[in-house]
């Protein structure tokens, strides 16, 4: 089995994952619209560039998401989207792209358990948490 995040958006997914797929340094597999689907005659004409399923691949993990209409969307809450960095300069440069403009909730540090950890929301309103998986100095594995 495997376990895949499914984000909504508030109509900007095409968007966050444009910018997800820069960050993460991924590739885009699958984006279709309201617009582009069979159910394209149903639905209203401010609607059909949202979007109804995208795709993310990057590194070994799959990340998906659509965009919820008005009245059934809400924010994250009571999750975070935790990527595991393989050491600390992966760490850094997956905190710096991701976190920009975003609002941090812990920044980028050695802890007792990691070189490097971090919880933040990017921009738009994902929560990340970043664990590098290189241990600090005296840290007992």
């Amino acid at each position: 089995m495997r376990v895949t995040p499914y984000l909504n958006f508030a109509g900007n997914a095409a968007e966050a994952f444009r910018f997800y797929e820069q960050a993460l340094g991924g590739k885009i597999t699958f984006l279709q619209t309201h617009g582009d689907s069979p159910m394209k005659d149903h639905v209203s004409a401010e609607w059909a560039d949202k979007v109804m399923h995208v795709t993310l691949e990057a590194d070994g993990f799959m990340l998906m998401a659509s965009d919820a209409p008005p009245e059934r969307y809400e924010a994250p809450r009571g999750l975070y989207v935790s990527l595991h960095a393989k050491d600390a300069d992966e760490a850094e440069r997956l905190y710096a792209a991701l976190s920009a403009q975003g609002s941090i909730e812990m920044p980028l540090q050695e802890t007792f358990w990691t070189k490097r950890f971090a919880m933040f929301t990017d921009r738009y309103g994902t929560p990340w948490m970043i664990n590098c998986e290189e241990a600090p100095p005296g840290a007992m594995s």
